[in-house]
């Protein structure tokens, strides 16, 4: 695991870390990295995905030093072994680290670890040195993230100038930052496996995970390349016997938790967030399925997912499991190869009826299949059982917006609604902006599709979009005053990149 609140520094006597920078603005800045990193094509939104990944961080939030920190957790389609911790909260994991994973607790170890980077504010402490060094906030966090993604050369972002120059502009300040690693290491270490244990996770995870990826970058093998940073920040016999000491005495001594207040049974803690309840349904988990669906997801193309699977997948040659067939199914789909898809699905829907993720793939196999018919059937049985789940609601007005009709894309408006979205949904504000388009509402459509550019990293390019459609005469009072809003909430943005160093012409068209 290579982690991006790694490269932090601890400041000297006095520092004022925590004045310099609002959590308002924390957050800001989390956000804009975010959406920067979609524009170059790193993100992975994958709304099933979003939702087993976000259940799992969030009860480990719950159960942080500091409970009321927001977080969002978003993956990445990279499968390098790496994930990282950047401001305001906002925490990426590559597919390399859940496909290398064996557990759900290996990866919540890795979460909790850089959540601990967050609520130690090791990464607010690393954006002090890089405002002393005079490198801008925003180009100092995506400079080290980039950096780091790319050591591998994967090869599955897209070659991106913006990408390179923040690579080459940050490599003296990653240097000087390596030897204020161990000690924040230590301490995330230490910190993230009483996370992870109050959690209700197994607290010999991220032991057993430090193990595994070490293995992996000593054989270099499995398709996953261990990035340059683990040559500088090995992790090392020392380190993985100390997590399994710290998860050995947390056991042993549970008085170490209530040190800061804390319980693993608090009753304060939501439902979701409560171990027994973790434990309960531990069984139920859907890693396995998500681990096979982020491999399709992952994979450079549908034809090269199929290939891998036929190959064989940790030693399943002989007996592949539902997960591996659901994985299977789904490549299918995604090479349109839908009756595939069907032949394996059905079997595994027989025998797991309730199961929405396999639910899901089969309706998208008879649209795969060129069933609309039965495509459209499935999907309305989905959201008479899952009427409130995002996955399937977007899943259908995704299929309905395939079909490319006005009365379909008006039923896909429908489903939209039902479902509501926010602001910051990228999926959702993509199909949202599409429905409207095919229904012939144009001015709805342009502001949505503002909106999806600005998500997409393109601030200046949502707002000359906006600027366009206020020279409509046809608006009316209440979307004039809310275009008007948005262009006065982008413009702060948009010069705040360019402060930062981050050009419009670097944020594509």
């Amino acid at each position: 695991m290579a982690c991006m609140a790694q490269e932090t520094t601890l400041p000297e006597l006095g520092s004022s870390a925590g004045e310099m920078i609002t959590p308002a603005q924390e957050a800001q800045y989390g956000g804009y990295t975010l959406h920067q990193l979609r524009q170059m094509n790193y993100v992975l939104d994958d709304p099933l995905l979003d939702s087993w990944l976000q259940t799992m961080g969030h009860r480990l939030g719950a159960n942080s030093d500091n409970p009321r920190q927001p977080y969002t957790f978003f993956l990445l389609r990279e499968r390098q072994i790496n994930a990282f911790a950047t401001l305001g909260g906002y925490i990426g994991t590559n597919a390399g680290l859940v496909l290398t994973a064996k557990t759900e607790d290996e990866v919540a170890g890795v979460l909790s670890h850089e959540i601990s980077h967050v609520t130690q504010k090791h990464v607010i402490r690393s954006v002090e040195r890089a405002k002393k060094d005079q490198i801008p906030i925003m180009l100092a966090a995506l400079g080290m993230i980039v950096a780091a993604q790319s050591a591998g050369g994967s090869g599955n972002s897209a070659d991106n100038a913006s990408a390179a120059a923040m690579m080459s502009a940050q490599a003296l300040m990653i240097q000087r930052q390596i030897d204020y690693t161990r000690s924040n290491e230590s301490e995330a270490d230490r910190i993230g496996i009483q996370t992870l244990f109050r959690a209700g996770y197994n607290p010999d995870a991220l032991a057993d995970f430090f193990a595994r990826m070490e293995s992996v970058g000593r054989a270099n093998s499995g398709g996953y390349t261990a990035p340059d940073y683990l040559r500088t920040h090995p992790v090392s016999a020392t380190r993985i016997s100390e997590a399994r000491d710290r998860a050995l005495k947390i056991r042993d001594n549970r008085a170490v938790l209530g040190a800061g207040g804390k319980n693993p049974d608090n009753p304060l803690l939501p439902d979701f967030a409560r171990p027994d309840t973790l434990r309960q349904t531990a069984a139920g988990s859907d890693f396995p399925w998500a681990k096979e669906r982020l491999r399709v997801l992952s994979a450079s193309s549908p034809g090269a997912a199929i290939i891998e699977y036929r190959r064989g997948i940790d030693g399943y040659e002989s007996k592949p499991s539902e997960a591996h067939q659901y994985g299977l199914a789904l490549a299918y789909i995604a090479n349109r190869q839908g009756n595939d898809a069907e032949a394996i699905l059905a079997d595994l829907h027989k025998k797991h009826p309730d199961h929405l993720w396999i639910a899901i793939a089969l309706a998208q196999a008879a649209q795969a299949a060129k069933k609309p018919v039965l495509a459209e059937s499935r999907f309305e049985q989905l959201l008479a059982k899952f009427p409130d789940n995002r996955a399937a609601l977007l899943a259908y007005a995704d299929f309905l917006l395939e079909q490319d009709d006005a009365t379909k894309a008006q039923r896909a408006q429908e489903v939209l609604r039902r479902f509501g979205g926010d602001g910051e949904d990228f999926t959702y504000q993509r199909l949202l902006a599409r429905a409207y388009e095919l229904s012939g509402n144009t001015l709805r459509a342009a502001e949505a599709y503002a909106e999806v550019a600005f998500l997409n990293g393109r601030v200046d390019d949502a707002i000359n979009q906006l600027n366009a459609l206020l020279r409509n005469d046809d608006l009316d009072y209440y979307q004039r005053a809310r275009v008007e809003a948005r262009i006065a909430e982008f413009m702060p943005i948009s010069l705040e990149l360019k402060r930062q160093g981050i050009k419009p012409e670097e944020q594509g068209g």
